[in-house]
């Protein structure tokens, strides 16, 4: 299709990620020149543009590509960013297909709904304009990374997602926990993209090699079956192992760092220390999506990389129920939230890894989760952030009885709590519920009993955090008088209940799909939304059975669980685990050693050098007297010396 053909919008889609990307620059540059409202009103309208313009793209394509067709993928604005040679150039474009539609609309609405609360939680905070100005970066970043024709441009787009993400978990820079935080966040999240971009110079060597001069690092190019063909039957040149295969690990090393997968998953915890609602953006609409996003995105390299998708399942199943045991015993409202995230992204992973070419169901119903999780896990965040702005403190057992201070937030917090859990008719039912069945369709047997188990786990932990923190009576004097949070920060909370209700009864499969498959099968939906039904029940009722009173039962419950308890708990240990590692093995057994060397060795040769310098020197200090007559006894002696020698070699 030209891009004559299409419409104002569309040809200037640009304009979603630019108008944050222009607010952050005003705001940066002139921020102390602003009053504290202006700042937050520029940063806030920038974002709400972005987001208007956002649904009008949508609008306009699917308009093009009306739901029930296949889509395709369009790239209606590009200009040429680095020319290597005349077969290797890389371009700065807008993408526009299904899921790139789907990722705009999300964050854009997402993110807006975030600074319209932040103008409210952060009123009178120092670094105003500064939070403002990181936030519009943040949602420029991801905007980028979404709308990225070419993996490269997604690359750099990723690592401007870390650097914001490392400066607003960092932004109390005055707490020695904060920066704790952000430096882990940045440094964990670091390792794993090195692996994505040896995976990126991977594909881009050899498809540069293989494609006949076609673009080997734009997505379009690397989609397509013909492509695919050509790179699934090359060799990395690594121990004779395929191309792809290796390609793909690497690329889902990066998707696992940033999207927090297990082993990889231990920075998002302490990413709490941020304000909270850097904490709803990051974990609704921004990082930790980018990740399934990435693996979404490549699907097709996936797919055609034979075994690579069992570990993305496999990764995504453990990660799912290990981060739901843990999130059943934290005390902190925010870190339970947390732990929730890492376990419905482990959902929208292993969805995408039960998928195939042939049987796509679970990459549509992994959009889909993704889609519904942004706007329940943002009212999450938001309504514990008015629940913390009421209370002044984060620990769930220092709360109770705030159904009757705050009945709006507990309102909306509750439909959130509900969508989480799975249960009719709110939108996280239907997704979850899809995900399950993508399982069970594709006999990935283990993997669905492994889902169904953290569906009931989700449920128990999370009414375990509104029964602790809304039920019964407060059980602290802050508790007592906390209440409702201003109205800048209650129509979020409402319009994203509403949200959380909606987004659920989209006809989603008619949008997103993979190669024209992945509708939705009717075939043991019932009997899945039975099992998933049950099982959230059942954690409900166990939860209200130990929680809804003074909690005395879940005190006797965890005294007899007690070592286990205090494991899960102090989640397994692995952080731990990673300081002994790093601490008396890395930097004692290897750092040190190269230290030392670097200082005897590298350093005595350069100082050995420099004493040799010093030491002729000296010597030659005595032929350099600054005395006329001394040189002329020199010159004289010196011409003597050779007249003889030449005779002598005469003789």
């Amino acid at each position: 299709m030209q891009n004559a053909d299409l419409s104002f919008i569309l040809r200037n889609s640009w304009l979603v990620p630019a108008l944050p990307l222009f607010s952050f620059a005003v705001v940066a540059l002139f921020a102390r020149r602003f009053s504290e409202k202006a700042a937050g009103v520029v940063a806030t309208a920038s974002v709400f543009g972005s987001a208007v313009a956002a649904g009008l793209v949508a609008r306009d394509y699917f308009r093009i590509f009306p739901p029930g067709t296949d889509g395709q993928a369009l790239v209606p604005w590009s200009i040429e960013w680095l020319r290597y040679q005349d077969r290797l150039s890389i371009t700065v474009g807008v993408l526009v297909d299904p899921i790139s539609v789907l990722l705009m609309v999300v964050v854009t609405t997402v993110s807006f709904l975030v600074h319209l609360y932040s103008t409210g939680y952060m009123r009178g905070e120092r670094g105003y304009g500064r939070y403002f100005a990181f936030l519009n970066l943040f949602t420029f970043s991801m905007l980028g990374l979404v709308v990225a024709s070419n993996i490269l441009q997604m690359y750099m787009c990723w690592e401007l997602v870390g650097l914001s993400s490392f400066l607003l978990i960092g932004f109390y820079y005055s707490r020695p926990a904060a920066v704790a935080a952000s430096k882990k966040a940045f440094i964990v999240t670091r390792f794993a993209d090195l692996g994505f971009f040896i995976g990126i110079i991977l594909l881009g060597y050899h498809g540069f090699n293989l494609l006949d001069g076609q673009h080997p690092f734009d997505f379009i190019t690397l989609s397509s079956p013909a492509s695919l063909e050509k790179l699934a039957g090359a060799t990395s040149g690594f121990l004779g192992v395929g191309l792809l295969p290796l390609a793909a690990v690497l690329v889902f090393m990066g998707a696992a760092g940033k999207s927090a997968m297990f082993p990889l998953h231990i920075w998002l915890p302490d990413a709490m220390e941020g304000p909270t609602p850097v904490s709803a953006l990051i974990h609704a609409a921004t990082m930790v999506v980018a990740g399934v996003y990435l693996v979404a995105r490549m699907f097709g390299v996936f797919a055609a990389a034979g075994d690579a998708l069992l570990l993305v399942a496999y990764v995504g199943a453990f990660t799912c129920f290990f981060a739901a045991v843990i999130a059943c015993t934290q005390d902190d409202v925010k870190r339970v939230l947390a732990f929730s995230t890492l376990s419905q992204i482990g959902y929208m992973m292993f969805a995408l890894g039960v998928s195939s070419a042939a049987h796509p169901m679970g990459y549509t119903a992994s959009m889909f989760h993704l889609f519904t999780h942004a706007f329940f896990k943002a009212l999450l965040f938001l309504g514990a952030g008015a629940v913390i702005h009421a209370t002044h403190t984060s620990e769930i057992w220092k709360m109770g009885g705030l159904r009757r201070k705050m009945p709006l937030t507990h309102a909306t917090f509750l439909v959130a709590t509900l969508s989480i859990a799975g249960i009719w008719p709110f939108s996280g039912f239907f997704s979850k519920d899809e995900i399950l069945l993508s399982a069970l369709a594709s006999g990935h047997h283990g993997v669905f009993a492994i889902g169904l188990l953290t569906a009931g786990l989700t449920a128990f932990y999370m009414f375990r955090l509104y029964f602790l923190v809304f039920s019964g009576f407060p059980r602290d004097e802050q508790a007592g008088h906390a209440h409702e949070a201003p109205l800048v920060m209650l129509i979020p909370l409402v319009a994203l209940a509403i949200l959380s209700v909606l987004a659920g009864w989209v006809p989603f499969s008619d949008f997103v799909r993979f190669g024209g498959g992945g509708g939705f099968h009717e075939e043991g939906h019932a009997l899945v939304a039975a099992l998933g039904t049950v099982a959230a029940l059942l954690g409900i009722g166990f939860s209200w059975f130990l929680y809804a009173g003074k909690g005395t039962r879940a005190e006797a419950l965890a005294a007899r669980f007690g070592a286990l308890h205090l494991v899960v708990k102090h989640k397994f240990y692995i952080d731990e685990i990673y300081l002994f590692i790093t601490h008396k093995i890395i930097f004692r057994c290897i750092a040190a050693p190269v230290a030392w060397f670097d200082r005897n060795v590298v350093d005595g040769g350069v100082n050995l050098s420099g004493w040799c310098a010093r030491v002729s020197s000296r010597g030659l200090t005595f032929l350099q007297t600054g005395q006329a007559q001394a040189y002329g006894a020199w010159l004289v002696g010196g011409s003597i010396i050779v007249l003889l020698v030449a005779w002598a070699a005469r003789l």
